[in-house]
């Protein structure tokens, strides 16, 4: 053996070692880890250079003799892992014979039967009376395992299971976990790799959130998430895990299933994932627990007195270890045991098979039990299990441990017949060869063991609940003093969202269930005066006096705090959004999350959570502060946003608005509180503001419908026989018009101003009509509503948003007039507002030359006016195209 330090005196070291041992005996473990720690510390005193260690040996956490028993019985649970995988297995193969395009993953679950049935037969609560139930993030390739499983207990048919991928028609199983397309079934969307483990986290600090605020019982609930080992790779798997440590979080529990495989090939074929992931966790704070090797080992490594065969583990790489299950007993005796003498006459007198049976700690029912039994017991920390699988376990030569199985989702006949055999399920040759699915007599003792172990634990899993008791959502008059005039006094579009903040967390009916939710900006969005009143969360409430006690807004931390303030990490922020937005199904009680946040730093930088968002029928807020491209001014390219609409715009049940004025912010926001809260939709809503201060006029008479809709008549009138119809939002609405009025007086031109708080929502009304009416022909066409608003108007239309061109151009097929658009496109640059709109050409002067082109178009006007007004407004027809420039 190759050691770094060679024992010198072995005599001294026995002694040192019976020491300990008789210490452990006699005191116990804790005494014998706090002599360690002293002696090391003495070593430090005196020069010594030790470094800490995050890694132990590689071998189980829980010694033998330290197991907790496993109850039940473990013969039937073992015949309804073997037909429960097979099940999951003949599920795709079923499928993809139905058709190579549908796809499925067999190895992912093969790897993980025994870490999912050991917590359903034993750990997992559902929701009941008794029990909130258990939250689990079952890891997204595993999917089939779950159905499976739900076959056997009644839950899904035969030809459910064969509806595998096949959803259109209605009635089949989705792909991954899905809430959006089972949404009584899965509690979250997984499947894009490192949210789930992400969420997971702030789901679990959410959970002593609820409590510490007595909003809900969830002081013996567990959050369990499923992580794949090569899934850690993944920034957004491993970046929030220092949270958990932090905050103590013992709810919490992760089982990475180390595989070792990833999609491709080996996740560390040089080296050891375990180990690496050990000591990772380690040091964030968690409590370890290592379960690498099945009880077949146990007598090997009671007999290694040396030491010899934990080294043999330690040294061998992943990439072997891989080798290893994709071969023989006799590869392993050679290439494993066979490197050292002493280890070959370990095993010299077991058979080549009986070296085959020594299994890995995660398939191991008994192992997995003493691990998860080890984890919900334990306090102060989150726990995670690593636990050592082979991906395809049982699958043979069709993929056992072979780089290609993780896309193996075709086995032939002779394949299946082998797979059958190997678990013993009680088919002919010629049913397993057609992938028959198998189901034991319903009134046999695996079954009815089944469902009293489900049935003592609350119910099946997974299920996820859809309602919570409704909200009483005050009326928009709890917004009065926003739908009012501000007279002289300026203020931005941010300032009014935290006044409406302020206003509705005063509510006595749903002020308790507002959760307003920051990243580090709170400062920045004029939101600091909320830390005294509401207290930004801490779960050990405030241990030091802050800085800035002595002022009227000081930071306040509070274990009854209502405020989550992240830090700077927009992830864990809208993670923690996700959470409060879903906790009407995982908690029963409507939470109102509202997350402000730079814009340019939300769909941008978090877009797959925001999916992930629609897909788990998140309801809530995100409020894209200092949003367009122009409205940031100095701060630069990558912060000014021009492009965040439309990314919203890409998820189907968000709901994006852009106002400019206060009372236009209320009726959205009033609006989202009833169809959230009170009517229960399944939306969330994306909602612009703006640091720019001006002053907001009182609100128009009857405009409400309109605001929500996407538009309305903001002001218009006069008979000049020239006529435009101008439409704007957000600050550039200001400009628009700013730009009527230069028409009026340059040029003789009348001007209807639009005001458009939701270019994607008129073009998401319109495209339902458009398809009603195809499908309709017979029945009267229903024409959008910006049709309706445009009908009889005179003039071209021209729009000017802060955002690029595809945000407003989105509605010119359903104009009755020609459409002329301005927007940002191009990269953001530093400069004054009023710079910065000139560069993109969006302010008054370009809306003026715009609406004067359309009408030069339109033989309303000679084209030498246009030429007059871009000399009397200084514009440069050869400035450069400011989406190259």
């Amino acid at each position: 053996m190759n050691n770094s330090i060679q024992d010198i005196d072995f005599q001294e070291t026995k002694e040192w070692a019976d020491s300990l041992e008789a210490v452990i005996e006699s005191e116990g473990v804790e005494r014998a880890h706090f002599l360690l720690e002293k002696l090391i510390a003495t070593a430090r005193q005196n020069g010594a250079n030790l470094p800490y260690s995050a890694n132990t040996a590689y071998i189980n956490t829980i010694p033998p003799h330290k197991e907790s028993y496993t109850p039940g019985k473990p013969a039937i649970e073992a015949r309804l892992r073997s037909y429960i995988r097979w099940n999951a297995a003949a599920m795709v193969v079923r499928a993809n014979r139905e058709s190579p395009e549908l796809g499925g993953h067999i190895a992912t679950f093969a790897s993980a039967a025994t870490l999912y049935d050991v917590g359903m037969n034993h750990f997992w609560h559902a929701p009941s009376p008794q029990h909130g139930g258990d939250l689990l993030y079952i890891q997204g390739h595993a999917a089939p395992g779950m159905y499976a499983r739900s076959f056997l207990e009644g839950r899904f048919t035969e030809e459910d299971l064969d509806g595998f991928r096949q959803e259109v028609d209605g009635g089949g199983l989705s792909s991954y976990p899905h809430p959006w397309l089972m949404p009584d079934y899965w509690q979250f969307p997984t499947v894009s790799m490192g949210l789930g483990p992400l969420k997971s986290i702030y789901q679990a600090r959410f959970m002593k959130y609820l409590q510490d605020r007595k909003l809900a019982e969830t002081a013996n609930r567990k959050v369990w998430a499923f992580v794949g080992d090569g899934e850690t790779d993944e920034p957004e798997t491993l970046g929030a895990i220092s949270l958990g440590g932090r905050e103590k979080l013992d709810n919490l529990v992760w089982v990475v299933n180390c595989n070792l495989q990833r999609l491709d090939g080996p996740v560390r074929g040089n080296g050891k994932i375990v180990q690496e992931l050990e000591a990772v966790f380690r040091g964030a704070g968690w409590n370890v627990i290592k379960v690498l090797w099945g009880s077949y080992w146990d007598p090997l490594l009671a007999k290694d007195k040396d030491g010899l065969l934990k080294a043999r583990m330690m040294e061998a790489v992943d990439g072997e270890y891989q080798n290893y299950k994709s071969k023989d007993g006799k590869y392993v005796r050679e290439n494993f045991f066979g490197k050292y003498p002493e280890l070959k006459e370990m095993v010299a007198k077991m058979s080549d098979a009986d070296i085959w049976r020594l299994n890995r700690g995660g398939h191991d029912p008994h192992k997995v039990y003493a691990a998860y039994h080890a984890a919900v017991n334990h306090t102060g920390q989150p726990t995670v299990i690593l636990a050592h699988t082979v991906k395809g376990y049982g699958m043979g030569s069709a993929g056992e441990g072979q780089n290609r199985t993780h896309s193996q989702k075709k086995l032939s006949g002779e394949e299946m017949i082998a797979y059958k055999n190997r678990f013993n399920i009680p088919l002919s040759d010629a049913d397993a060869a057609e992938a028959k699915y198998y189901r034991p007599d319903p009134n046999g003792e695996e079954m009815q063991y089944l469902l009293e172990h489900r049935k003592a634990l609350g119910g099946f899993l997974p299920q996820r609940q859809t309602h919570a008791t409704p909200l009483k959502v005050p009326d928009i008059s709890i917004f009065q003093p926003l739908l009012e005039s501000t007279g002289d006094r300026e203020m931005s579009t941010t300032m009014v969202f935290v006044r409406l903040l302020t206003l509705l967390a005063r509510d006595k009916n749903m002020g308790k269930n507002v959760v307003p939710i920051v990243p580090d900006e709170a400062r920045t969005f004029g939101m600091e005066g909320m830390f005294r009143q509401m207290g930004i969360y801490s779960s050990v409430g405030q241990l030091y006096e802050p800085q800035d006690k002595d002022q009227v807004m000081f930071y306040k931390e509070d274990k009854t705090g209502q405020i989550l303030e992240e830090g700077i990490n927009e992830a864990g922020a809208f993670s923690s959004w996700i959470a409060a937005a879903t906790a009407y199904s995982t908690h029963g009680v409507n939470m109102v999350p509202f997350y402000i946040y730079y814009s340019m730093f939300g769909f941008q930088r978090i877009g797959d959570l925001a999916w992930a968002a629609g897909d788990c029928r998140a309801r809530g807020f995100l409020i894209g502060g200092t949003a367009g491209r122009t409205t940031l001014a100095g701060e630069g390219l990558q912060h000014q946003d021009g492009h965040g609409l439309i990314q919203a715009g890409l998820i189907p049940n968000c709901l994006s608005y852009d106002p400019t004025f206060s009372y236009e912010l209320a009726v959205i926001i009033q609006n989202g509180l009833k169809r959230m809260y009170q009517d229960q939709e399944d939306v969330y809503y994306y909602i612009t503001a703006m640091n720019e201060n001006y002053t907001h006029p009182a609100m128009p008479a009857g405009c409400e419908d309109g605001i929500v809709k996407g538009m309305y008549l903001f002001s218009g009138g006069g008979k000049k026989r020239k006529k435009v119809q101008l439409m704007g939002s957000g600050t550039i609405l200001r400009e628009v018009i700013a730009a009527a009025e230069l028409l009026d007086k340059d040029w003789g031109v009348d001007a209807n101003v639009w005001s458009v708080t939701s270019f994607n929502e008129l073009a998401r009304e319109a495209r339902d009509c458009d398809r009603w009416n195809m499908l309709h022909p017979l029945d009267d066409a229903k024409v959008p509503y910006v049709t309706q608003a445009m009908k009889g108007q005179r003039g071209p239309a021209i729009a000017a948003t802060d955002y690029i061109r595809q945000y407003p151009d989105q509605i010119r097929a359903w104009l009755p007039m020609p459409f002329t658009v301005l927007g940002t496109d191009g990269f953001g640059r530093s400069d004054t507002r009023a710079q910065l709109r000139k560069h993109f050409e969006v302010n008054r002067h370009y809306i003026v030359i715009a609406a004067l082109k359309a009408l030069v178009d339109d033989k309303s006007l000679p084209a030498a006016d246009l030429v007059k007004a871009m000399e009397k407004y200084g514009i440069n027809p050869e400035k450069p195209n400011p989406r190259l420039a």
